[in-house]
Parts: C-alpha cells; structure tokens; sequence
C-alpha cells in the first residue's frame, strides 16, 4: 500500500487495519471547493452530523513525505457545527495552504469524545534511528491534540524495544499493537502515527505518515544493527543482575542505578560521552579517587567500588554503592542495612528525586533541622533510639569536618595549591608527550581531584548548613540569597577579570577552560576565544537589587544559642567562615585541577595529531593508553589506532541505546517512561526572555540559555547579558546553580529531558523561580 495524502492514507487503511478504528470523512480539494463549494457542504451535512462537533483538518499535497514533514504547519479547526461554521472554517484551512495548489485537500471527521488518552507514536527512535517504539502521550487533558500542539505540560514519553513483549500497560499495548499492524500493512519500519484512546477502551487512528530519519542505513545494515541492539541491551540485563545482588562488602539487599545522584554524570560528561570523556571522568574521580575522599571525610570505607558503571557506553551510578558511601564510618551494621534499604526505598517510590537525594532522601551531615527531617523515619519502622544513634553519628562527622582549627578542608585547600606548582614542572620539562600526559593526570588526582572532592563535599555540607538555617526560619529565603550573592568564587573573579584585564592577559588566566570539561572535541578559551566571548562588551551581568549579606544581632544569638543546644563546635563566626571559604574552596579547586586535566588532553590530542590522527577520532580513545604507553614499549600507533577503532565502534551501539535516567530493574532496560524531574529554580527571580542556544552566540545579549549540562567551562555565557538559563541535567548544588545565585540570574537547573525538550522548541517563554514555573508564552 502507498502512503496518499493524509485524508487518501486514511481512506485506504479504513477497509484493512483491525487494530484501531479509523473515523468516517469527507474529503474534498481545493479545486473541487472552488467548483462546487455549496454541494461540499450540503454532502458533510448529509452524514448526520448536524448537531455534533467536526473537525476541519488539512490534507495538502506536500505536507508528509520522506524527506519531510509539515506536521502542524497547516491549519486545523476542531469543535465546528452548523453549515455557516463548516463553510468558514474549510475556506480558513484552505487559505493556510498559501501556495494556489489546487490538488490540496480538506477533510471533515467528526470530534472524538472522552478521549482517555492521545498522542504521537514513533515507529523507530526518531533521534537515533534506534529499533523502539516512542510514544509521546497525554493522558490527562482530554486532547486529541495536546500533544502535537504542545499546549500541554504533562505530555509523557514512552520507549519500548520493538522485540520485546512485555507490556504492562494495557493502553500503552493498543498503541504498540498498532504500531505493528501498520508497519505490516504499510511494508514500511519508519512511521509516524497520531492516535487516541476513549473511555470506552477503543482506540482511534488519526493519522499515519512516514517518519523524516536522517541517519538512513541499507536494509542489511539495519537488520544487523537491531540485532546487536538486542544483544547489548541483553548483557545490560545481565551486568544490572549481576550487580543487583547481595554483597558481602555492601549494606543494602539491592541496588539501582541513576544518571544523577553524587558524582551526577549526565552533567558532567553527558548521558552519551565518547570514550575518552567516560575512561578520563572514571580515572580521574569515579573508579578510586571518590572513595578515598569520603573515607578519610569519616564516612564507610569504599575503596575498590567503582561508582560509575557504563551500560553500553551510557554512566550510570551505582546507587547502593553511592549510599553506603554516605553512612558514617562508627554506624553500627544492623542500622546501616536498614538505613540504605531505606534510602533506596525511597528512590524508587520518589524517582524525579534522582538528582536531590542529599538534600531530600538521605542523611549525610548533621544541621540544626535534622532531628525534625529524620523523624519521618519513624514513619519506616525506625525507633527514636536509632535516630538518636543516627544524629549522634552524623554530628561527630560533621563537627570533625567542620573543626575550624584542624579541619580537613584547610588540609585539601593547602594541597590544591601545591598542583599548579607541579604542573607548571611538568609542562615546562623536558619530557615527552606521553610522560607529561602520565603525570599530569597522576598530579591532577593526588592533588588535584582527591583535595575537590574532599572541598565538594565540605561545600555540600556547608550550603546544607546554610539551608537548615533557613528551614528553622533564623534565616529567610532573601538572606540565603543574599549570601550566595556575597560569595567571592573563581567565577565571579572572573567576570570582574572579563572587565578589568586586556584580551591577552584574561586569556593567559582562564584560557584552560572550555564547556565539556572532560570532551577533548570542545575547544578551550585560548583555543577560539572569539568564538566564546565579545570583547566590545565589558558591562558584566550585576542584579540590581543585589544587597549585601548581614545577621542582625537577634540572629547571630539564636544561631549561637543552636549550635550550643546541637553539640556543634564551631562558633556563629567561625561557621560562617566555614560555609564561605567551602563553597568558594569548591569552585577554586574545581579551576585549579582542571588546568591539570585541561592540559593532558590538549597534549593527547597533539600525540594523536602527531601520529595520523584527527582529534574526533582521538575522541573515541581510551585514556588508559596512555599508562600501557608510558610502562612499556609498545608500537604507539598501533596502540592508539587499536584503542580508536575499538572505541568508534563501541560508539555506534551507544548512539543506538536509550535507557531510563533511573534503572530500577532489568525489565526498564526494554521498555519505560521518561520520568518528568522536579527542576531546581535558582534564585527568587522572575524573567522573560526568548529562548536561544550557544551556537546563536550574536543572539545572547537579553535572551534564556538552554544547555543540555552546565560546568565551569560555561561561564564565558555570563559575558553576553544573557538575563536567565535552563539546563537538562545538574543539581541544586552544582557550579551553574551557586553562579546563577552569585550573579541574580534566575535559572532551572535539571529540568529532566521530557521539560527541556518541550522548552526548547519554544520562542518565548516566562521563568518564575519563586513559584517554580516555566510557561511558554510563544
């Protein structure tokens, strides 16, 4: 069967699908309307359907084809009765077509009622071309159109692997059903299918067109593709049940698994990075560098678990591993089994907390509101006893972290100060690439990346500290903004230096640093600086109603009073010291480090270079070359060619794979929705402002940034009078979230991908942080 247009595929399909209904029409074109538009009329009136609601939809000529698709491009008029309606509403979708075509077509149909359910099926991943079914639905307004007009805030995302059968979902079956059917009647796997689904359980076709793929592949390639894809997706089944069961080394009777808590990858390498980002975020940070930290920070030894996980190329954080990383090292065993269980309990039953679980699920520091928090665990068989034993623990932690004199975040700030001076030897001596490459990746985490980790969680501890003062109401909501906008970080040094300093000068300070920290394709500042900054503009972004940070006296004796009556060590001065010198040690850290690892990768990509290699394809490598380089005398380029080869193949399985942002069982691997996250709104600001990205970069000045993930490397944003960003993936207490509140700028932070896509396609849209909502005004 050949597709016709939208009303013709319709009117062929009628006799044949046994799926889904098809609703009766009247199909007429253009020329026919212009001959005889009166008997048009009259023949729509003679269905009976004088006294219900129709639908005026357009079926053009070049509006679906292979190549493209004019989705929503014409007009449609739904809710239309009586012949004077009819009339005026077929002519205002004939003047939409605006091209004089007379072999254009308008159909009627009538309006489908109590509708349950509706939405958009693609009969293959439309961004990947992967083999799954994805369907975009809206199951609580009512619409047959919600979801192609994005008039809607609740539309949800369903991934289904087409050869796997289980479905759990009776309404989201019909649809996969007749996905299925079609793609039979049509001899066609690249389809695109709006539907319906009433109360009365039937479900309605409304229309079928061929899906635009770009990424087209030969028949036998495809087939060989689908076939790996489900092999993949087997041993990512078989690595989550190995992983899943019961260790003798970890509290916990399971585990899930989440693109977002701790080490929070989605943000810093993205959910797809190239090999060389994953193998240098695990060497640096995730496979040792992580746990060593947390131990000597007082929390359970964890040495020798590696945090992240890769499945299929894509990092995933193991969750149980992650929270037994966070229960205090004196915490007897029994409540550290049950303590885990139940963060992990949690998890599962609050999935958009994925990227919050510090701040809403578990207990990872004492502050003067937890002995209110941690009785919800009464609620989960707790006694007050171990709560009691709980606060206890974490207060001896936090007072030993915290300690003013013998801290162990002044011992991590003096190390991090002593990493430049090494690299500056490194890169100055006489040694090879490969060397230099060694031990700057060697310095980068002994005193680079082992003292951040320590400052990040110092920093944590101290921004919950400064929360809990706002939860009890010593502080309000306006003082922590306040204080956040005092804080004195590399970044804001920065935006004073953009002022202040000559090109050349700025460049020699901040030209290590580029958006994708550990992605060698991203250029560094020095590298394209016109490409990041305007070097006309120096007014750097300054709120205006910005007001310094100060305790009154009734404040700074109730805080006094608190830290008395919870056992704490420091003295109000001494703990605010703490909180500002943390925060800021975190961001100055996180710069001085990535000079280190900035450099590495600039040295790997000039050894690719220097041995027939492109930096793409240096991409695909593995970062562990260069230790097998460095500790014996194997051939380099067979070395480096072996490693990209491997690396670029491996890649085109990943591109294929989607997974949830939160694995929870093997059964998600085949089949899911995309959970809406809970978005983090910085500051208490509201803006309007039209939506551009950072390739439009003359378009910046007054506009709303959107960026998939956001680390230091994207501060060279703040130079272009940008009034407000939204990210895909980051927390509440990332580098972006502590610049947007410095600077007064509101942001979300995490919108999750099923928000920020929707956003995205906006051109205007409203941010209001104090009442956490994002409307799109056009």
């Amino acid at each position: 069967m050949k597709f016709g247009t939208k009303a013709e595929t319709l009117e062929l399909i009628l006799p044949v699908i046994k799926s889904a209904e098809v609703l009766p029409q009247v199909r007429l074109s253009v020329k026919e309307w212009n001959s005889t538009c009166n008997e048009i009329v009259k023949k729509v009136m003679k269905n009976n359907w004088h006294d219900i609601d129709l639908i005026v939809r357009s079926s053009a000529i070049n509006e679906d084809s292979c190549n493209q698709s004019l989705a929503g491009h014409f007009l449609s008029i739904a809710n239309v009765k009586g012949i004077e309606n009819i009339d005026k509403a077929i002519r205002d979708v004939i003047d939409s077509f605006n091209d004089n075509n007379e072999e254009n077509q308008v159909f009627v149909q009538p309006m489908l009622k109590n509708v349950i359910l509706s939405g958009v099926a693609f009969s293959k991943d439309p961004n990947t071309g992967g083999d799954y079914i994805v369907i975009n639905y809206d199951d609580s307004t009512g619409s047959t159109s919600s979801v192609t007009s994005g008039s809607t805030n609740n539309t949800k995302v369903y991934y289904h692997f087409k050869e796997h059968n289980k479905i759990k979902d009776q309404n989201l079956c019909k649809v996969i059903n007749l996905v299925r059917e079609l793609e039979e009647i049509l001899q066609n796997d690249s389809l695109d299918i709006e539907f319906a689904i009433t109360e009365e359980k039937k479900i309605y076709l409304l229309q079928v067109r061929q899906l635009c793929v770009n990424n087209k592949i030969s028949h036998t390639l495809e087939l060989e593709k689908n076939s790996n894809l489900k092999e993949a997706l087997k041993d990512i089944v078989k690595k989550f049940d190995q992983l899943n069961i019961h260790h003798p080394r970890l509290y916990g009777r399971k585990t899930i698994f989440g693109i977002m808590p701790d080490w929070n990858p989605a943000e810093i390498i993205g959910i797809r990075p190239k090999n060389l980002a994953l193998s240098l975020y695990k060497e640096v940070i995730t496979d040792n560098i992580w746990a060593y930290q947390r131990d000597n920070y007082g929390y359970k030894n964890l040495r020798s678990f590696p945090l992240m996980i890769s499945f299929g190329g894509l990092p995933y954080i193991d969750v149980r591993v992650s929270f037994n990383s966070f229960l205090p090292a004196a915490l007897e065993d029994n409540l550290s089994e049950k303590l885990v269980n139940y963060y992990i309990d949690r998890l599962i039953e609050n999935p958009s907390l994925h990227d919050k679980v510090e701040f809403k699920i578990i207990f990872s520091c004492y502050t003067v509101d937890i002995k209110e928090r941690i009785k919800i665990l009464l609620n989960y068989d707790f006694t007050e006893e171990e709560c009691i034993k709980i606060c206890d623990s974490l207060r001896h932690l936090t007072n030993k972290i915290i300690d003013g004199n013998d801290g162990l975040w002044k011992k991590d700030i003096e190390k991090i100060n002593r990493l430049e001076i090494r690299r500056d030897e490194i890169m100055n001596s006489s040694l090879d690439k490969i060397s230099k490459i060694y031990w700057l990746l060697e310095d980068c985490k002994r005193y680079g990346t082992l003292p951040f980790a320590g400052l990040a969680r110092a920093g944590f501890i101290a921004v919950q500290m400064l929360k809990s003062l706002v939860s009890i109401g010593v502080l309000s909501k306006i003082d922590y903004e306040n204080f956040m906008g005092d804080l004195d970080t590399v970044s804001s040094n920065m935006a004073n230096d953009f002022k202040n300093l000559s090109k050349v000068a700025f460049i020699e300070k901040y030209g290590h640093l580029r958006p994708g920290t550990y992605d060698v394709l991203s250029s560094r500042y020095d590298e394209t600086p016109d490409k990041y900054f305007d070097w006309n503009f120096k007014e750097i972004n300054k709120s205006t109603n910005k007001k310094k940070f100060v305790l009154s006296l009734e404040q700074l004796n109730s805080i006094k009073e608190l830290l008395k009556q919870h056992g704490l060590i420091q003295d109000v001065l001494g703990l605010f010291d703490f909180i500002k010198i943390a925060i800021e040690g975190r961001e100055y850290s996180k710069f001085i480090f990535t000079k280190s690892l900035s450099d590495a990768m600039y040295l790997f990509k000039q050894l690719g270079e220097d041995n027939g290699f492109n930096v793409e394809e240096c991409a695909y490598s593995d970062i562990n070359i260069i230790k097998t380089l460095y500790s014996s005398s194997k051939n380099l380029k067979d070395i480096f060619y072996s490693s990209i080869y491997s690396g670029t193949r491996s890649y085109e399985m990943t591109k294929q794979i989607v997974l949830p942002p939160l694995i929870v069982e093997g059964e998600d691997v085949w089949s899911f929705n995309q959970p809406s996250l809970e978005p983090n709104f910085i500051t208490l600001n509201n803006i309007t402002g039209k939506v551009v990205f950072p390739s439009e970069s003359k378009r910046l000045k007054g506009s709303i940034l959107f960026i998939p993930s956001a680390d230091p490397g994207y501060d060279w944003i703040f130079s272009h009078e940008i009034v407000g960003f939204v990210t895909m993936y980051g927390g509440m207490n990332s580098h972006m979230a502590i610049r947007a509140g410095e600077l007064g700028i509101p942001a979300v932070i995490g919108a999750g991908e099923v928000l920020y896509n929707k956003w995205k396609l906006a051109r205007l849209i409203y941010i209001d942080c104090a009442n956490k909502k994002v409307e799109i005004l056009k």
